[in-house]
């Protein structure tokens, strides 16, 4: 197992959504910053094997990798932090160690012996944790423990990062702590008895955390830190604030002002090298701050009162407004709540109109309204993944005359099916892992919007989706302006349409928005919010 890697776990503790996943990816960010290179991974205490099967108001967004993992929200934290891409290594849940562990004693791996948590579930464990270091890639790994400790599900894990010490030894070994100092206000001080249970169940489980970063809505005073130092056995040092943040993007420069890297790499005893001193990253922070510009934009959705069910989308937009100096005040809008007597008051107002993914019949309606409304008022549209097939299906149905088309995966029945099931999805019958999944070749048309905006004939993209537009439709749809945009060059799928005569209607059966980082905002989105601006302007 010994590699010069070095392994950092994050845990979290007193209450869940404290945000470990953007303090991993900040604490990257900087030791990317100093030439390290180094990884995150997410370590989930649920029984699913990934969350594909999960409903978004279960778990928030899926998030699909290059390789076709379909995994947890916080490795596109990741990417879009490091700008690097994560793999199916990065996330494993609990249903996937006890999985592995299943199918090995099946076969009589274990040769007789009695299958127990300790050591087999807990060898597995950490087999998954050292696995990314074992190609010397990495000079550093951050482990994310998901949920909070005291959680029954993740004391396996606990467990595994307790004796990860041993294997490691301490110079190549540190737990950073995350946890909440809260505020009372009637007592008017910050209490940090919760923080010290946090601790005080973390050391009963064997693991002594050697920095603990405190969620907090005011600055700590020393004699807090020096209260939280003393009674929670760390450095006086190592108690680093983490005050709420404007923007998740503001989170790194924070760390690096209250100088956790410095802490890290002295504890790990790695050599400081050069820090770029993050000017790229600072210079985005400005232009986001300080926008030239802003432009309203419907997100129409039916998971919309859960703003994590489009995450990705939603950083995208960041990203790319940022790009063009440019505010996008996103406006989720239910689309059950649309209806064509209500649809130009819920979305007249718009300078653009989003159609977000999403599965099955419910909403699938005032998606419709929403696409037709904005072909027949010129208002750019993007629809991704259902996005682009609802645009399909509304030009079908209302511009080619096709009163019955629809998709299989509303209408089984349907007489024109303008959308339908993938052939290689057609013998499948499990839900988990099985639909197209991961990043996949397109080839562009020059001339079209979509080529225009890659500025290159060919692309890869990532794909989540069992439908697909219907070739037998295809001349029908260009002969009345709507292009096939990009295709892939094996199948003939179509992965993009566009309207001809249109400022900017375009569908993808990919979701750019896995793609986009903080330094390479997503060309659509670029490009969409440019035409949304133009428009503006035009006004």
């Amino acid at each position: 197992m010994a590699s010069s890697t070095k392994h950092i776990f994050i845990t979290g503790g007193v209450t869940s959504s404290l945000g470990k996943g953007i303090i991993a990816a900040s604490l990257a960010k900087l030791l990317q910053s100093r030439g390290i290179s180094v990884t995150i991974q997410k370590f989930d205490p649920y029984l699913n094997i990934d969350p594909g099967t999960l409903n978004p108001y279960e778990h928030g967004e899926c998030y699909v990798t290059e390789d076709g993992a379909e995994t947890d929200l916080d490795l596109g934290h990741y990417e879009r932090f490091l700008n690097t891409t994560t793999s199916q290594d990065n996330n494993v849940t609990t249903g996937r160690i006890y999985n592995n562990v299943i199918t090995k004693e099946r076969k009589g791996e274990y040769l007789g012996k009695t299958v127990q948590v300790i050591p087999h579930i807990t060898d597995e464990i950490k087999n998954n944790f050292y696995k990314l270091g074992q190609n010397g890639k990495y000079d550093v790994i951050i482990t994310e423990i998901g949920g909070c400790v005291g959680d029954i599900e993740s004391l396996p894990f606990v467990e595994a990062v307790r004796q990860a010490r041993w294997d490691l030894g301490p110079n190549n070994f540190l737990v950073i702590h995350l946890t909440l100092i809260p505020y009372l206000a009637a007592a008017k001080e910050l209490k940090t008895k919760p923080t010290q249970h946090s601790v005080k169940q973390l050391l009963e489980a064997g693991v002594q955390p050697d920095i603990l970063v405190c969620r907090t809505e005011m600055h700590l005073p020393l004699d807090v830190k020096k209260k939280i130092a003393l009674f929670c056995n760390v450095q006086l040092n190592c108690v680093i604030e983490a005050m709420d943040a404007e923007s998740i993007y503001d989170v790194p420069l924070l760390m690096k002002k209250e100088k956790l890297d410095e802490r890290v790499l002295s504890r790990l005893k790695i050599p400081s090298k050069t820090n770029t001193e993050l000017e790229q990253w600072k210079e985005f922070l400005g232009k986001l701050k300080n926008p030239t510009q802003e432009v309203e934009i419907a997100l129409v959705g039916k998971y919309v009162s859960l703003p994590d069910a489009y995450k990705s989308i939603i950083e995208s937009f960041i990203h790319a407004g940022t790009s063009l100096e440019c505010r996008v005040n996103l406006h989720l809008i239910s689309s059950e709540e649309i209806n064509k007597d209500n649809v130009d008051k819920k979305l007249g107002e718009m300078d653009g109109i989003l159609v977000a993914p999403g599965f099955g019949l419910r909403g699938v309606d005032g998606k419709l309204e929403a696409a037709k409304y904005a072909r027949e008022n010129l208002i750019p549209y993007f629809g991704i993944c259902l996005g682009m097939q609802i645009a399909v299906i509304e030009f079908a149905r209302n511009v080619l005359g096709l009163k019955d088309a629809c998709s299989t995966e509303m209408d089984p029945d349907c007489k024109e099916p303008v959308i339908f099931l993938m052939e290689d999805q057609k013998t499948i019958t499990q839900m988990g892992g099985t639909m197209r999944l991961g990043a996949y070749p397109c080839e562009l048309v020059k001339g079209t919007k979509a080529g225009t905006a890659y500025g290159k004939p060919k692309i890869t993209e990532r794909h989540r989706h069992r439908y697909e537009f219907n070739n037998k439709y295809l001349s029908k749809f260009e002969e009345k302006g709507m292009l096939a945009a990009g295709r892939n060059p094996g199948t003939g799928l179509v992965e993009i349409i566009e309207l001809k005569d249109h400022p900017w209607y375009l569908g993808t059966q990919f979701h750019p928005e896995y793609k986009s980082t903080v330094l390479n905002p997503h060309p659509l989105f670029v490009r969409f919010i440019k035409a949304v601006s133009d428009r503006k302007q035009d006004k």
